[in-house]
């Protein structure tokens, strides 16, 4: 279909994407999730070319995806997969989709059993597991991607991912951080840049035990976001507090404010589909994302989580995100 960003589409029928569907209710190893019905028949617009994404499953680095786009305002609720928090943006593939010219007449939606059916048994993966698109991605995206295949970068401009001077960015770090990595195996230590760290420096202070904080949060609430130096102090060696990890590109938020969208108590582990609940819940932030700015323009657009102690309430009347 060639879809670019800001291209309008109608997501199809039920039966019409019943029928694109083998009997595990997938296509091309992607499935179609109870999640999704709720958008049958709605105009969208195209939000990403899901052209690639980053796998967060086996670290194997960016992996290709075909025939796929994220749609505005398209992220799971986690109905169907027992109430999970993490708010993945969808995947949508092409046959799912069909353009529209604005003025169109727009079908009505018909509810199709078979299609309900043959989602929620497919959501179960054995006893106490979940299968979703997020669990499934090394299946449906099989093919890894090289960071020197350069084709990713024009097709990151061309579909409107990506600007030009964003996307010469992206390569440059992506260029630097092999440099890094090449470095550390075969420098000595006194020839490394930053330590041989990966771009964004960030680097655990706290040791092998890290502190914990509470402030309670709740929906609706200001905060914001502390200084990176304040939450290396909370990490240990693999950036990790309490389990959960910080990664370069949260640092890019750091000293920014936001407001609560939610706690965080569940989210699937995607290795197993295993529901996981949290000892300490996490915060989720209004309208931050990750935006691949250091992971080759990855379009996954994960919603990070955030600990507490990596926040600090904003006072009534402070400053507006």
């Amino acid at each position: 279909m060639n879809l670019r960003v800001g291209d309008l589409v109608e997501v199809r029928s039920e039966a019409e994407i019943l029928a694109t569907l083998d009997e595990r209710g997938e296509l091309e190893s992607l499935p179609f999730m109870p999640e999704m019905l709720a958008f049958c028949g709605r105009r969208m617009t195209v939000h990403k070319v899901a052209h690639k994404l980053c796998d967060t499953i086996s670290r194997s680095g960016m992996r290709r995806m075909e025939r796929a786009v994220h749609l505005t305002g398209a992220r799971c609720d986690g109905g169907g997969h027992g109430g999970c928090q993490t708010a993945c943006s969808l995947y949508w593939k092409e046959a799912w989709l069909k353009r529209v010219e604005p003025d169109a007449p727009q079908a009505p939606a018909v509810p199709e059993e078979r299609l309900l059916k043959l989602l929620e048994v497919n959501t179960r993966k054995g006893e106490d597991g979940y299968a979703c698109q997020a669990t499934e991605l090394l299946r449906a995206a099989p093919t890894c991607l090289p960071f020197r295949d350069l084709g990713q970068y024009v097709t990151d401009v061309r579909t409107g991912n990506a600007g030009v001077l964003a996307t010469v960015r992206t390569f440059l770090v992506g260029l630097f951080n092999r440099f890094q990595d090449v470095s550390r195996k075969l420098l000595p230590r006194r020839l490394w840049i930053r330590g041989g760290l990966r771009w964004g420096f960030v680097q655990g202070r706290a040791g092998r035990v890290t502190p914990t904080g509470s402030l309670d949060l709740r929906p609706g609430e200001l905060v914001r976001i502390k200084s990176k130096d304040e939450i290396l102090d909370t990490l240990n060696d693999d950036l990790l507090n309490r389990g959960l990890g910080f990664e370069e590109e949260m640092a890019r938020y750091c000293g920014r404010t936001a407001r609560v969208r939610a706690r965080v108590e569940r989210c699937l582990d995607e290795k197993t589909g295993r529901m996981l609940h949290m000892k300490s819940p996490c915060i989720i932030l209004d309208d931050l994302v990750c935006e691949g700015v250091y992971n080759a323009n990855c379009p996954r657009e994960f919603v990070p989580f955030w600990r507490e102690i990596w926040l600090e309430r904003v006072p009534a009347g402070g400053e507006a995100p």
